[in-house]
């Protein structure tokens, strides 16, 4: 048997789709959207969102149509912004780590009256969905909400750039 340092799942250089490159040399946000209460919770990291300031402020984001955060047909979701300590969690919540009692034993939730808030975040916000049907954008549900609560936290906010978390520390 040989051992390669290669990934054998990597496509070759030039099969490599050349949009998800360009796209994991953008800084992303790391986020959990979760939704209801007790046993009931639900939730996915999301790195794909924006934040629109305005009268109202909104919160788009491009969901996974077939995870449980979005079957569950939330009407409100809170938006934790996760910090450094929290790159275990955002996989467990990504469906790429193991989670013995589900993804929310992993923390200190808090149920609030739009969903689940993880303790020592770098803030979350209270989003409630828009009338606007969701509409499919790329592989995704162009989801939309309207803020409703914003709460800044201590945490640095934790980023995603070329496959892997990083902790940008704080720049003041």
């Amino acid at each position: 048997m040989t051992i390669h340092s290669d990934h054998p799942f990597v496509p070759a250089e030039g099969d490599r789709d050349q949009l998800r490159r360009v796209r994991g040399r953008m800084p992303a946000p790391v986020t959990v959207w979760a939704s209801g209460e007790s046993t009931q919770r639900r939730g996915l990291t999301v790195s794909s969102l924006l934040l629109a300031a305005g009268e109202p402020d909104r919160v788009l984001g491009l969901i996974d149509p077939d995870s449980d955060f979005w079957e569950s047909e939330p009407a409100t979701w809170t938006v934790n912004v996760l910090g450094a300590e929290h790159r275990f969690l955002a996989d467990a919540f990504a469906g790429t780590a193991p989670a013995p009692g589900g993804p929310f034993t992993l923390g200190d939730w808090t149920d609030r009256e739009w969903g689940p808030v993880l303790t020592g975040t770098a803030g979350w916000i209270g989003v409630r969905l828009d009338e606007a049907e969701p509409r499919q954008v790329g592989w995704g549900l162009l989801v939309e909400g309207t803020v409703e609560s914003v709460t800044v936290g201590d945490a640095d906010a934790l980023v995603h750039l070329r496959g892997r978390y990083r902790d940008l520390g704080h720049t003041e």
